[in-house]
């Protein structure tokens, strides 16, 4: 899990994600952690991915029960509530 320390950090990780790298867990300090999943538009390679890959499955499934409760935030929302003292260092 990366720790990060800016928006434009968080713009990078989410441009970086791929086929191969669909799924990015991070730590905003202030905020919390956070797993975005990359949604391919082929169905059949996502349901193949999840069959292989128990992991992917069980946080699909957390992610859709979140979802179906009302708990998400959408990107632009997550940018947009993020400050510059959000990113202040902790480890002093």
């Amino acid at each position: 899990m990366q720790k990060i320390s800016s928006s434009t950090e968080l713009m990078d990780a989410i441009v970086k994600m791929n086929k191969e790298n669909s799924v990015c867990s991070f730590f905003i300090p202030g905020k919390g952690t956070f797993t975005v999943v990359l949604q391919e538009e082929d169905t059949s390679l996502i349901a193949s991915d999840v069959k292989s890959d128990p992991e992917l499955k069980q946080m699909i499934s957390e992610s859709r029960l979140a979802y179906t409760r009302g708990k998400f935030q959408t990107t632009a929302e997550l940018i947009k509530s993020l400050s510059p003292e959000d990113f202040k260092d902790e480890q002093k």
